[in-house]
């Protein structure tokens, strides 16, 4: 497998208006929404992992969830918290790096809708390893990636249902998988695959 090259996030969000970012959402994400219903999760404590513009952590918080939200970029974080605080919404935004990560807190769910599948392959059983550590037991992970489905040449990695039950296999149990698109500012929407995983 070739290595991806990715953007410096920090440039990136220095440089470029977020509402022009192939994963721009205003709204919250549909696939979410869904679990959220299906879980029966209405309240409590959540984790948006690569925050980037914020619009996730925004509708969660909206939602009623207590939402923390990270991003390497501390220029995302910045601009993403000055959104919140413009709607009057308490969000506790951090810049943070999943794989050195400075959170001492535990979740009853963590979205992931765009930070897994930027990682070296190298460091993805780091990745399990921490993000289980920081869910309450038998919580859930929303897990969002490109799929194995999708064609572009660039962007992130892709994984197949299979793929990422091995991966996550030793912390989670994979409830479910399903083949969807990334809503954003592409056109066409690109392939991506819906999880929820269950930590064991």
């Amino acid at each position: 497998m070739t290595e991806r090259e990715f953007p410096n996030w920090e440039v990136l969000y220095q440089e470029k208006p977020v509402e022009t970012m192939p994963w721009f959402n205003p709204d919250l994400d549909p696939d979410v929404e869904e679990a959220l219903l299906t879980l029966d999760l209405s309240s409590g404590t959540a984790l948006d992992l690569g925050t980037g513009p914020g619009t996730q952590a925004i509708a969660l918080a909206e939602r009623g969830f207590q939402v923390v939200a990270t991003d390497l970029s501390e220029t995302a974080i910045r601009q993403a918290a000055a959104k919140a605080s413009e709607q009057g919404l308490e969000i506790s935004f951090r810049q943070d790096d999943i794989l050195n990560s400075h959170l001492d807190r535990s979740f009853d769910f963590i979205l992931d809708r765009g930070c897994f599948h930027v990682l070296p392959p190298d460091r993805r059983g780091d990745y399990v390893q921490t993000v289980a550590n920081l869910l309450k037991p038998r919580r859930y992970l929303l897990l969002k990636c490109f799929s194995s489905q999708e064609t572009r040449e660039e962007g992130p990695y892709r994984f197949t249902p299979e793929e990422i039950q091995q991966i996550f296999a030793d912390r989670f149990q994979l409830r479910s998988a399903v083949q969807t698109v990334y809503h954003g500012t592409l056109d066409p929407f690109p392939k991506a695959l819906f999880c929820i995983l269950e930590k064991r």
